[in-house]
């Protein structure tokens, strides 16, 4: 996956200078994406065939025959985590470079994580292409998520310095336990309409704020970071996660089709207990009493159904908490961020990229 030791270099030697100026959020993801896509692509090249194929076309490298694509913007999405792991490596004072495995291993993980997830949830389309499954079938999707995550924990163990590799896997590996666990709890909501607020949060940061934790975790472990710096960018990833889980919530409901790959919606029509709409119904107001009647009965929505679910959980109040929510949990991210006493330059871009993670719905 590349030497360590020779500085942040993308494909073809192009050089990142440590320190200069702070870059803006697009400029950070492309100098992310340099440094990461030769080695994500090695890592699953050395997949079997059959799950090699199946992932290529997941990370929209190849179609469903196995021609490869042109590189499109979002064809893989953005690969925040990945970002999260070179940006906290620097921001203690250590290279990109050096934490590359980890953010391999990092969006191997979070890529595991999406394959299962469309299957559980039985999604059609991901970054506006049909998902894996409905074009390969439920089992080699399945199969294939199975063989990134095992592929995430070699990817650890490609690393300079050996002594790192058992506390890299503890990290990735309790992130992945905490990813499940909040998968279930998801998935069992779907059964219950009692849903508390408090359980819809835990559930959140089980389910995505525990992975960014580990990102930056990782990152700062990898690039020479003290105890204490790991522990507060831990904390700074973790709340982040909530601030992205709380966007992405809003984005499954008022989200644009053509930004977010998926229909109008899509969160309601299966009638996923989402942190806006678990604020709404449990909000004791006359709409989210209406709510309740529509939402929690047996029949499916239909599309005007949807609407007017939406439109309720904003007279519930659900879009005010969760963008409130967001708000708080991101300036809490950013306190955790300062009392790790990162090095100035990677702090301001942490910032850049965290307000991309928690403002992508406005």
């Amino acid at each position: 996956m590349g030497d360590p030791t020779t500085g942040d270099r993308g494909p073809g030697g192009d050089s990142v200078e440590e320190g200069g100026t702070a870059r803006p959020v697009a400029e950070i993801l492309a100098w992310s994406r340099r440094l990461l896509d030769p080695a994500l692509r090695e890592a699953v090249q050395t997949l079997p065939e059959a799950m090699h194929g199946l992932a290529a076309y997941h990370f929209g490298w190849r179609d469903d025959r196995g021609h490869r694509l042109d590189a499109a913007a979002g064809a893989s999405g953005k690969a925040i985590r990945p970002a999260l792991v070179l940006l906290t490596a620097r921001a203690v004072g250590g290279t990109a470079a050096a934490a590359v495995p980890a953010a391999v291993a990092v969006e191997l993980a979070h890529n595991f994580s999406l394959l299962h997830d469309d299957v559980m949830d039985g999604d059609l389309t991901r970054r506006h292409r049909p998902t894996a499954w409905s074009v390969f079938g439920t089992g080699p999707a399945v199969l294939a998520g199975d063989a990134l995550l095992a592929a995430a924990f070699e990817a650890l163990a490609n690393v300079a310095d050996p002594a790192i590799v058992p506390r890299s896997v503890r990290t990735l590996g309790r992130a992945v336990i905490e990813l499940v666990e909040g998968q279930s709890a998801d998935l069992a909501f779907e059964e219950r309409g009692d849903v508390t607020l408090d359980e819809c949060v835990a559930m959140a940061n089980r389910k995505t704020a525990a992975l960014l934790g580990a990102s930056c975790a990782l990152g700062s472990d990898h690039g020479g970071g003290t105890p204490a710096q790991t522990a507060r960018l831990r904390a700074f990833g973790e709340r982040l996660g909530l601030a992205f889980q709380l966007a992405d919530d809003l984005l499954g409901i008022w989200g644009d089709p053509a930004v977010t790959g998926k229909p109008v919606h899509s969160d309601l029509r299966t009638r996923k207990k989402s942190l806006p709409v678990v604020a709404a119904l449990t909000s004791a107001t006359p709409a989210a009493h209406e709510l309740a009647a529509l939402y929690l009965r047996d029949e499916p929505l239909t599309g005007d159904d949807a609407s007017q679910a939406a439109a309720l959980i904003d007279a519930a109040g659900g879009r005010a908490w969760t963008l409130a929510r967001a708000d708080a949990v991101l300036a809490a991210a950013l306190r955790e961020l300062d009392a790790a006493t990162p090095d100035p330059i990677a702090a301001t871009e942490l910032r850049t990229l965290a307000g991309l993670i928690a403002h992508r719905d406005r």
